[in-house]
């Protein structure tokens, strides 16, 4: 994945969930990223891929799960490359 790609794919994800934060009242995440940013961020992607959330409670196909892993995938890369890149420990992906 090119530089510019992953920060246009962890852009989209952070515009994804500040629209979301929106409706409970949370401040929206804003870069640079600060370091509880990127961990709140990789918390919302590992939850994402959790097997539940993954399949949608078995409501979607396996190829649709597929996707969805990819895209999520592609956002955890972009995150872990933005943190390399600035100075921000990178944190795990646990799920």
């Amino acid at each position: 994945m090119k530089a510019y790609q992953a920060t246009y794919i962890l852009e989209q994800f952070v515009d994804s969930t500040n629209r979301w934060n929106s409706i409970f009242g949370t401040d929206p995440i804003e870069f640079p990223l600060s370091q509880k940013s990127a961990n709140n961020l990789m918390d919302r992607i590992a939850g994402e891929l959790s097997p539940e959330n993954l399949h949608c409670d078995g409501e979607i196909s396996h190829a649709q799960a597929a996707r969805k892993a990819r895209e999520l995938n592609n956002i955890r890369a972009a995150l872990e490359h933005y943190c390399l890149n600035n100075w921000l420990d990178t944190p795990e992906c646990i799920y």
